[in-house]
Formats: structure tokens, C-alpha cells, sequence
């Protein structure tokens, strides 16, 4: 077997032939052949990455040759630098008047002078419709009935005391259910301060009403039970009792229970009248 010029050589291998392959020459020769491919794969790399660089330097080149011919091109100095370039997007913040709104107008100033209760007065405005609703009692409307002349819608020193502090009229109307009725007298003022007097001073009580219905009640030195509240220009005063003439005791819760439903039934109409008319108030035009 030959491995060429130059390289070792020796004759066919078998029984009764003593020669061996030199192996340090055989080593020797892989590894030069090694060493040259080492050198052929550097030498190739180091080209490509020399025109590579020769490319980037030739488009830099034509680049500050463009700016400087009047083009598109623009020299480093003048490109944005990091610093220059804005760090957020700005966004329109929310901008408000210095100048507080007016507070909105307080429903019970429009029902404490009449300079400003301008709604109509009358049955309708505070007892309206043929029955009251209040939670799962239902109460059956009466008759009603509207005076200027105050003292004679009352019983004892009451028709004085409304009198005397300046009522222009009484509305009444009666409720009843189950035995029970009640009779809501409505005294109208000119200010919250005769209100307020007339229901403070109040003695004696509002005259029971009878009719459609509902017979006399809380007549003739019967037992029953009589209130007096204001709210604004108007005072109202409840005479509750039953209707076969009995005598109302404290035990009579249910008495007790019909006058409350009717008195504040009184009231919230009283207060909704205030809020409606600052309501139109609020949001009337101005100028």
C-alpha cells in the first residue's frame, strides 16, 4: 500500500512480513492538512468583513455629499439628538371656572312668604283625588271645604288664635276607614313666623267635618284626639276620632295611627309644593 510522493510506504501486511504503518508520519500529515483549512476559512472571513465596510463607508459618503449639494441630506449635527426629542405626548388637561356655581335654591324659602308661593291655593293643591294611600291602608276621602273666614272652621280658643296672627283661609278635608276619621284643617299666613306662632299658641282644635259619607264625629263632648303642627306659611291642625262617638283612649293605637297617616300625608304635600316651585326656579333661564 502507498500513500503518494514523498509519504510513507510499506509493503502488503500478513503473516510472516514484520513491517508496521509509521504512525507519527501519518499524524503529522492530518494535522498540516488541518493547519491549511484553519487558514483558508480566516483568510475568507476577513474579506467579507472588509467589503462589508467598504460598503457602509461608500453610503456615508454619498450622504454627506447629497446634503451638501442643496438634497435631502442632512449632516449628524444637525439630525435630533436623544435629549431633543420629547420625553411624553403632551394631553389637554381639564380646565375649570374660578367662579363657585350659585348653591340651588332651598324648596322651603318658597313655601315661607308668600312673595314667593305663587302656586294656587286650594283643595286640590294639598288634598287631591277621592282616596290617600299610605303603605297597605287605604283611606277614603270625605268631604272637603274652604274658607277666609278662619274662626268659624275651628272649636274653643283656636278660631282667636288663627285670628290673631293674620289667617287668610282654612282648607279642610276628612278621611276615614274602618271607623275612624280624621279632619285635616289647612290655616294659610303670609309668613313662616305667623305659622309657627299660631300652631304654638294653638288651644282648642280644628272642627270635625262630616258629610259624603262620613258621619258627625268628635261632636258633643266626645273624646278625641286633636294636633297642631306648622311647616312654612302654612300651620295644620287633625282632630281623629271614631265614628260611632266613642271616646278615644291612649290605648286606641289604631286612632293614634290613622291621625299620624294624615298628618304626614299634610306635610309632604306641604314640602313637594316648596320643592316644585324651587325646581323651576333652578332651572329657568336668566339674562
Amino acid at each position: 500500500m502507498s500513500f503518494g510522493q514523498g509519504g510513507p510506504s510499506w509493503g502488503p501486511v500478513g503473516p510472516g512480513n514484520n513491517q508496521t504503518p509509521d504512525w507519527a508520519a501519518l499524524a503529522e500529515a492530518s494535522a498540516a492538512r488541518a493547519r491549511r483549512r484553519k487558514w483558508l476559512m480566516i483568510g475568507g472571513g476577513a474579506l467579507a468583513t472588509a467589503a462589508v465596510a467598504a460598503i457602509v463607508a461608500t453610503a456615508v459618503i454619498m450622504t454627506n455629499k447629497s446634503g451638501s449639494d442643496g438634497t435631502d441630506g442632512k449632516r449628524a449635527s444637525e439630525l435630533p439628538s436623544v435629549s431633543d426629542l420629547p420625553s411624553e405626548t403632551a394631553e389637554p388637561e381639564p380646565s375649570f371656572s374660578s367662579v363657585a356655581p350659585p348653591p340651588p335654591p332651598d324648596p322651603k324659602d318658597y313655601i315661607s312668604d308668600v312673595k314667593k308661593d305663587r302656586l294656587p291655593v286650594g283643595v286640590d293643591s294639598f288634598f287631591p283625588g277621592t282616596k290617600l294611600t299610605s303603605g297597605d291602608r287605604v283611606y277614603a276621602k270625605g268631604a272637603t271645604h274652604t274658607t277666609t273666614k278662619c274662626a268659624t272652621t275651628t272649636q274653643g280658643a283656636l278660631g282667636s288664635i288663627l285670628v290673631g296672627n293674620g289667617c287668610d283661609q282654612v282648607i279642610r278635608a276628612t278621611y276615614s276607614r274602618d271607623g275612624v276619621a280624621v279632619t285635616v284643617g289647612l290655616a294659610v299666613f303670609e309668613t313662616e313666623a305667623q305659622a309657627k306662632k299660631a300652631a304654638q299658641q294653638a288651644s282648642g282644635g280644628i272642627a270635625s267635618l262630616s258629610g259624603s259619607g262620613v258621619p258627625v264625629f268628635c261632636r258633643a263632648g266626645s273624646v278625641c284626639r286633636r294636633t297642631a303642627n306648622s311647616y312654612g306659611r302654612y300651620a295644620y291642625f287633625a282632630i281623629s276620632g271614631f265614628t260611632s262617638g266613642k271616646n278615644v283612649t291612649k290605648a286606641d293605637k289604631n286612632v293614634y295611627a290613622v291621625g299620624d297617616d294624615l298628618t304626614n300625608f299634610t306635610f309632604r304635600q306641604i314640602r313637594h309644593r316648596g320643592e316644585v316651585q324651587a325646581s323651576a326656579a333652578a332651572t329657568a333661564p336668566t339674562g
